[in-house]
């Protein structure tokens, strides 16, 4: 099934044993390639993409029907002038200050977003910390170890990719810190 004709809330699960991925196969993005290959358990959530929404991570949220805490927003920021992505709830920002502790850094800013583009592959609104065109330095907020399994994006638009923390942790080298205000 392509996923332009997904609905609201196609949901695909795919079990670290899953052999042949057809739509992830012919339709998959480097993030879901990724985890499929490192056979990490996964689900897919598709869903319509609201082009008026303010912030894509709480319009995913509340598409996905999901506590808006579990849905994490991937950002890419400088620190000390290098790239670096904070992953922080969509409901919270990001502590600038401290992501550039959390990573030995004394300064940092959010990326340009072509900048960050060309640094993930990906576009704005539809970045993910998984399989990424170059390898960035990872910081996820503490937050996240709270939930079972929380959603991030898959890599574009409209797609959400539900993992087990230490899966997300393990996968893109992250470190743990709080870097999340306004929760």
């Amino acid at each position: 099934m392509p996923l332009a004709s997904w609905s609201c809330r196609t949901t695909i699960t795919y079990a670290a044993c899953a052999g042949t991925l057809p739509i992830v196969a012919s339709r998959g993005t480097p993030a879901t390639a990724l985890l499929t290959k490192q056979r990490i358990a996964f689900t897919v959530h598709g869903y319509e993409v609201d082009p008026r929404a303010g912030s894509y991570g709480e319009a995913a949220a509340a598409a996905l029907g999901v506590e808006p805490g579990r849905v994490l927003k991937t950002l890419v920021a400088t620190v000390d002038g290098r790239l670096a992505v904070g992953v922080v709830p969509v409901s919270a920002t990001l502590d600038l200050k401290g992501l550039a502790s959390a990573l030995g850094g004394k300064r940092a800013a959010m990326a340009e977003p072509a900048a960050a583009e060309r640094a993930t592959g990906y576009v704005t609104g539809g970045i993910s910390p998984f399989g990424q065109r170059s390898r960035l330095p990872v910081v996820v907020d503490a937050s996240a170890q709270r939930w079972p399994t929380v959603y991030v994006s898959g890599g574009r638009r409209g797609l959400q990719v539900e993992v087990a923390p230490v899966d997300l942790l393990r996968v893109t080298g992250a470190r743990v810190a709080e870097i999340a205000t306004g929760r």
